[in-house]
């Protein structure tokens, strides 16, 4: 069984920051959380999807809210613990093994040092292979997983069992439960045997992730310079296609908190000023890129800012007037090609009159 130690956190971090495409909370404070873990209570295993067991009892574990909250509200170290061993005692099965909603930003390190913490495993996979913002939009309810029981809790302690049959009104439970317990909360939910894990869940991305960081951190200079080195660990992958988008600086950038979300839009211009400047659409995620009235990428595929000059990943909080950026397009995996995926994913799925084209079908 493959492990994720404290040595290879920044590194797994790093990776999931890029597959965040903005969205997913930063990394540091989860970087540094998961560190102090895994070198306490030692590595955390990684279980592969193909070798989960069919009896297994399987919970996905992670926070919930506005990620921009979490420069703020600092998570605690047995937050998401407590949430778990609530979720045992409430529905009286221990559990086997936990698992990731996304594999984006800090909600890829949670599952890890909360297995590490309980001597359990953690599977090496995840419900998006990125970060969205809607527990409805997550592979576990598209292919049949319930939502609840779920134990949520804040930092504080507090805690309640959430239960609702619909994964969307889950969605619209949970966010108002993070708005009334100060923007961010932790979550054990999904609770699901491990067939149900080996056909929803996307494999391998913690690892992918990890190797992807360690690209991005070990070169740590112009984006360019590794570009096709990107290309081939992406072409090698479940994503597969990849796409240089845009490169650029940011001209404008506004978001505001609503609804639980980080909502709002970024405009870059290219250096040149030759380009029509490139707009992208917020909600927690980069979720729409466009040049002009030209439609470049969508959600569900990937859409991913690195700083130019250092290879690092751009969160949509982070992003600030005058930086260097360059933008790609990733496909989504096959779990979201479907057309029960698509219902719940796709542009429309956000309020955009915007069909989904899949990047390698866009000229």
């Amino acid at each position: 069984m493959k492990q994720i130690a404290a040595e290879d956190i920044k590194d797994l971090c790093t990776g999931a920051a890029f597959l965040a495409t903005g969205g997913g909370g930063d990394p540091y404070v989860s970087q540094l959380l998961a560190e102090r873990l895994l070198s306490r209570h030692g590595p955390a295993q990684l279980l592969p999807v193909a070798e989960v067991s069919a009896d297994l009892n399987v919970v996905s574990i992670g926070m919930v809210g506005a990620p921009t909250v979490t420069l703020e509200q600092l998570p605690t170290e047995d937050e998401a613990l407590q949430a778990l061993n609530l979720y045992e005692e409430h529905t009286g099965r221990p559990v086997d093994a936990v698992i990731p909603f996304e594999v984006g930003g800090g909600n890829s390190t949670i599952p890890l040092f909360v297995a590490a913490q309980k001597g359990i495993p953690c599977i090496d996979g995840d419900g998006m292979g990125r970060a969205l913002p809607e527990a409805q939009m997550m592979t576990f309810p598209i292919y049949g997983a319930k939502p609840t029981p779920a134990v949520i809790m804040d930092p504080w302690g507090n805690w309640e069992v959430l239960d609702c049959a619909d994964p969307k009104q889950f969605e619209i439970e949970i966010r108002a439960r993070a708005v009334a317990m100060g923007g961010m909360i932790s979550s054990a939910e999904h609770g699901m045997d491990g067939e149900l894990v080996r056909r929803s869940a996307i494999p391998g991305t913690l690892s992918f992730a990890t190797r992807l960081g360690r690209l991005l951190r070990g070169h740590g200079g112009v984006i360019d310079a590794i570009q096709a080195e990107l290309f081939a660990l992406f072409a090698a992958s479940d994503y597969g296609v990849i796409r240089h988008l845009y490169t650029g600086k940011v001209l404008d950038s506004q978001r505001k908190i609503i609804g639980g979300y980080d909502v709002g839009n970024a405009i870059l211009q290219s250096f040149d000023g030759e380009q029509e400047p490139m707009t992208l659409l917020i909600k927690n995620e980069y979720l729409v890129a466009k040049v002009g009235q030209r439609v470049l990428a969508t959600v569900p595929d990937l859409i991913c800012i690195v700083e130019q000059e250092t290879s690092r990943p751009l969160n949509a909080e982070r992003m600030r007037y005058g930086q260097r950026v360059a933008v790609f397009g990733i496909g989504c995996t096959r779990h979201y090609r479907t057309e029960a995926a698509l219902r719940v994913t796709a542009p429309r799925a956000f309020g955009f009159d915007i069909d989904y084209v899949p990047l390698e079908e866009i000229g």
